[in-house]
């Protein structure tokens, strides 16, 4: 458990029976490759980088846990070659970001940042200059999926206007209304934006869209650093076009904490800059590391998936007693009739069995009373198997 995951996934895998070891770093590709030997399940949140190299040399691995929504740090295709799990958790820390949304707008609108720069430096300056409520506002959000639209009930609350904009059709949360970009742009006091990390992405953000802005608007990126380009929003905001803005994420950030870090937004007055922390709460950490550590521990325990990143679902209900066989294999066909040939040739008795496929993955569970190791051998000579297990 690699880069301060949250104690509460440690203490899950220790009950279940796993010797789990924390790290409060990240570890680089050649100690990946080092530490990695006999280890069965790595967590690690943004900063480690699972390459297909790392993958290969982990012969033990059988899934890899990202404690956190994106999971681009991983090579999944490398992972899914090697009958390797990926997990990660897209719900746990919406909540939290939202909020930050939310605190962010009130705190610009308010110029808080000025006023509390000006206290700290012995300045008082009670005025209600450049002070202004949120309420009556219009909300624009781009991309009105998990946090978008916890966003959106939040706005609402506080009396502001909600439009979005998404590439998918998506059900409008209280009175909020989709909207095409270019209206949502001109019409939108704040724009704030919840895309994701895919690669069309880069850049989405960029000069035109600040153009078309409305005059006075504030401008909020929580999701990704490479959508924004950040020159152009640097400057839109000396050119007074923009009354401010928050970023947490960068299209480059330090490998560390305590590193130095170079952006043209620093030491802009209306400038929110924070550390990638917006999904940071103990209550999103607390929640991702059970949830994360939950459905890997019920794939290695159980054989059932549900939620992985590369894995297709697949799941049986366990029946006291009973034993199960696990075969992760490439998607052609006849693997599964290849697979009951030689379960009948055992003369062991199949008493359910389920199977499913993901591109290129294919993942079969088959229930039954007793698993000889001469079964298992013989399913892992079968061609295009990956992996098999007996549990």
């Amino acid at each position: 458990m690699l880069e301060g995951i949250n104690p509460v996934a440690v203490k899950l895998f220790d009950n279940s029976g796993f010797k789990a070891r924390a790290l409060s770093h990240s570890l680089t590709e050649e100690e990946l490759i080092r530490e990695l030997r006999g280890v069965k399940v790595l967590g690690i949140r943004s900063k480690t980088q699972i390459t297909e190299r790392v993958v290969e040399a982990a012969k033990s691995l059988e899934a890899v846990c990202a404690f956190c929504i994106g999971a681009k740090q991983i090579d999944q295709d490398a992972c899914s070659k090697r009958g390797i799990a990926v997990f990660n958790d897209p719900y746990s820390n919406s909540r939290s970001v939202a909020e930050m949304v939310i605190g962010s707008i009130i705190c610009i609108f308010r110029s808080l940042f000025q006023f509390n720069s000006q206290m700290h430096q012995g300045i008082w300056n009670k005025t209600v200059n450049g002070s202004r409520e949120v309420r009556g506002k219009t909300l624009g959000i781009i991309g009105y999926g998990k946090i978008g639209t916890q966003v959106s009930v939040l706005a609402e609350g506080l009396g502001m206007k909600v439009l979005f904009n998404d590439i998918k059709e998506r059900l409008p949360q209280g009175t909020a209304r989709s909207c095409e970009l270019s209206e949502l742009l001109k019409r939108s006091d704040v724009v704030t934006l919840h895309i994701d990390d895919r690669r069309q992405n880069h850049n989405f953000f960029g000069e035109e869209q600040f153009s078309a802005m409305k005059k006075g608007a504030v401008f909020i990126n929580l999701s990704r650093g490479f959508v924004v380009d950040i020159l152009a929003l640097s400057h839109s905001l000396e050119n007074r076009l923009l009354r401010g803005a928050a970023v947490d994420v960068f299209p480059n950030e330090p490998p560390s904490n305590g590193a130095g870090f170079k952006i043209p937004l620093r030491g802009k007055p209306n400038v929110l800059l924070t550390p990638h922390i917006a999904g940071n709460t103990v209550e999103a950490q607390k929640q991702i590391a059970r949830f994360v550590a939950s459905q890997a521990l019920e794939f290695l325990l159980t054989g059932n998936i549900t939620e992985s990143l590369n894995f297709p679902e697949c799941s049986l209900k366990g029946v006291l007693g009973s034993r199960r066989v696990l075969h992760i294999h490439q998607n052609v066909a006849g693997v599964l009739g290849d697979i009951n040939k030689i379960f009948a040739r055992r003369k062991v008795n199949i008493d359910r069995q389920f199977l499913d496929t993901r591109g290129g993955l294919g993942y079969a569970i088959t229930q039954c009373g007793r698993v000889p190791a001469a079964l298992v051998e013989e399913l892992k000579k079968l061609p295009h198997t990956i992996r098999v297990k007996g549990i």
